[in-house]
């Protein structure tokens, strides 16, 4: 196909054993040179002795060491900052292929998905912080007479940055860039699962300018290097996106350190309500591409399909046709809509919410199976006949699972949609301006799509309500995620009149 871009055969493999920076960099290496490439994982290793901890240590060393004042990081000014940013974002778009091709090494997500969405929205995520850096300012603010009062915003200091193995790379950026637009310096852990394109990404740091110590990525399992991270008495934030019941204990760990601040995007049992005036082809493709996009290993999965009475059967037999067109397979094949799950453990879990499905009386209408001989791959999967008390409306499945529900009144499907412990995510399809924006505005979410799905766009804040977590990412207010608030009042001899 022309025009379509090719992944490397062999990619950099020295470029990825070298991206450890700041301290700890022997270790680091010592256990990632020479690893295998690959792309279906069986499950996660287990974890070994408690020698991350001192890597953890040392990266920290480093980060604090980036933060003193007079260092050339603290020395530099915001458009400074920008211009590395932007040179980091152009490092990105050099190596496009190579790091597209290692995220689907690393993840079995198809690299064209990995080229065109999540390359192409880590490199805007790092130009648009380059353009905040040298416009975080405070404010003047009225008092009396005699007093001058201002705020100013500064840097946290050392910031933790703990990343999921879904999106690695994409989940880097949103974290990495607001901190680094507001002068902070970082500690990173990727999942263990996923740490190809975080090792690479730390030689492109390199590459682009950054002093020492200012990012640090380390490697390494979360019940030690994460927990490491969260519990460090000089670590001053920490930043985590991944599953709510780890959510938890990073936040219980931050509190139990020294009160670190904590930002926490967590998982989502997402609601999608299809009213009967919808373009209904269209909301078919939306909601059908928002449960299986990424092998359905996402947090913003449309989970629950509230569709309106009169088109559900409608609904229901144009979605079993859209699914029998998707494309499993090899996820360098251009073709492929769906790879493989991340693991074994992963796809254990899957296959063992889609039988309770099953048992507690779901109609199975398309899929369900495993793909047998060839890995890790799944069915996309297609439940109508789903009620709210069944485990899979209520659990995240994290697969390729569409469960379609009957509703019957506005009302009734927007406390069914709002009956959960989630709030990430929703969507609302209606040709209806009115039942858009009451719906909207009724719906528990942080982020709520009228007529799209996974529209997500670097400009708008990301994040949930209730159990999928604390704070904004992306857009301006994440960097009020990365920024101390400081009031200065000055006291005039001489009352203005």
């Amino acid at each position: 196909m022309d025009g379509v871009p090719r992944p490397h055969s062999r990619p950099d493999n020295e470029r990825v054993c070298a991206g450890q920076t700041g301290e700890g960099e022997r270790a680091t290496r010592r256990r990632t040179a020479g690893r295998p490439y690959r792309c279906r994982k069986r499950q996660t290793p287990p974890v070994l002795g408690g020698e991350w901890k001192e890597d953890v240590d040392k990266a920290v060393e480093a980060a604090k060491a980036a933060f003193q004042r007079g260092s050339p990081w603290r020395q530099m000014d915001g458009s400074s900052r920008g211009r590395l940013l932007h040179k980091l974002a152009d490092l990105v778009e050099r190596d496009r292929v190579t790091l597209a091709t290692l995220e689907t090494m690393d993840t079995g997500k198809p690299f064209l998905q990995a080229f065109f969405i999540d390359l192409e929205g880590c490199i805007k995520t790092l130009r648009y912080y380059a353009g905040w850096a040298d416009k975080i300012h405070g404010k003047a603010l009225p008092v009396d007479d005699e007093f001058v009062c201002f705020t100013k915003h500064e840097p946290i200091g050392i910031c933790g940055a703990i990343i999921p193995w879904n999106f690695p790379l994409l989940m880097l950026t949103w974290k990495v860039a607001p901190a680094l637009c507001c002068g902070n310096t970082i500690v990173l852990k990727p999942a263990e699962q996923t740490p190809l394109t975080a090792l690479y990404m730390g030689a492109l740091v390199k590459e682009a300018g950054f002093p020492p110590g200012v990012v640090n990525i380390v490697p390494g399992f979360g019940p030690t290097a994460g927990a490491a991270i969260s519990s460090h008495m000089d670590v001053d934030k920490v930043a985590f996106t991944g599953s709510t019941e780890v959510g938890k204990l990073i936040k219980e760990a931050a509190a139990k350190s020294n009160l670190k601040r904590v930002t926490l995007e967590l998982g989502g049992k997402n609601p999608c309500i299809v009213y009967a005036d919808a373009d209904l082809d269209w909301a078919v493709d939306a909601t059908q591409q928002g449960a299986f996009f990424n092998q359905g290993q996402c947090c913003t999965a449309a989970a629950r399909i509230f569709v309106e009475e009169c088109i559900y059967d409608e609904f229901i037999k144009r979605s079993v046709e859209r699914a029998k067109r998707q494309v499993i397979g090899d996820p360098f094949d251009v073709k492929t809509a769906q790879g493989p799950q991340i693991n074994q453990d992963q796809f254990d879990k899957i296959m063992e919410l889609i039988d309770s499905g099953k048992r507690e009386g779901a109609i199975l209408e398309y899929g369900g199976s495993a793909i047998q001989d060839r890995g890790l791959f799944i069915q996309p999967t297609i439940f109508s006949g789903v009620g709210d008390h069944m485990r899979i409306a209520k659990e995240e499945i994290f697969g390729p699972v569409q469960c379609i529900l009957k509703f019957r009144t506005q009302e009734e499907v927007i406390t069914r949609a709002n009956n959960t412990e989630y709030g990430l995510v929703a969507a609302v399809f209606t040709k209806s301006m009115d039942k858009a924006l009451s719906t909207a505005s009724a719906l528990q979410s942080g982020t709520v799509w009228v007529n799209c799905y996974n529209a997500l766009h670097v400009q708008t804040p990301f994040g949930g309500y209730k159990m999928s977590g604390n704070g904004r990412e992306l857009g301006d207010y994440a960097l009020a995620e990365y920024c101390e608030v400081k009031t200065v009042t000055m006291k005039l001899t001489q009352k203005s009149h």
